[in-house]
């Protein structure tokens, strides 16, 4: 059985993230998805996400292609997050490329592009203008 892993924040959910979810459950039998937790996505990221990480979470959760979620603490604990769930394979957007090269000696990385024209950052943006 083969367990693939990934990590976002999935904030203002939409079909880039569906399509990577969804891509990622075909590379193996089970999907586990770690869900930024609020305080790390304002430290990424400079901002509290829209939706809460209790939210981001029964979103994800719901989804058919998606078998467990956690939450993530730290960008740094994602050795342990690969270990804890068995993952064999690592799924990120290529945004990240060659940014978790350095896990391939615990599973598989991989990288898939993103969906073309669709961001979160940029749907914010929109609904901020209106």
């Amino acid at each position: 059985m083969t367990t693939v892993i990934t990590f976002g924040t999935f904030d203002v959910f939409h079909a880039g993230h569906l399509n990577i979810l969804t891509r990622a459950r075909a590379l193996g039998d089970r999907l586990m998805v770690g869900i930024s937790s609020d305080a790390l996505n304002e430290q990424k990221k400079g901002r509290k996400p829209v939706y809460s990480e209790q939210d981001r979470m029964q979103i994800i959760a719901g989804l058919k292609c998606v078998d467990g979620v956690f939450l993530e603490e730290s960008l740094e604990l994602k050795a342990q997050y690969i270990q804890q769930y068995h993952a064999g394979i690592l799924v990120m957007g290529d945004d990240w490329q060659g940014r978790f090269d350095s896990y391939s000696a615990l599973c598989r990385v991989v990288y898939f592009p993103r969906t073309p024209s669709i961001s979160t950052t940029s749907i914010i943006e929109v609904v901020k203008s209106l």
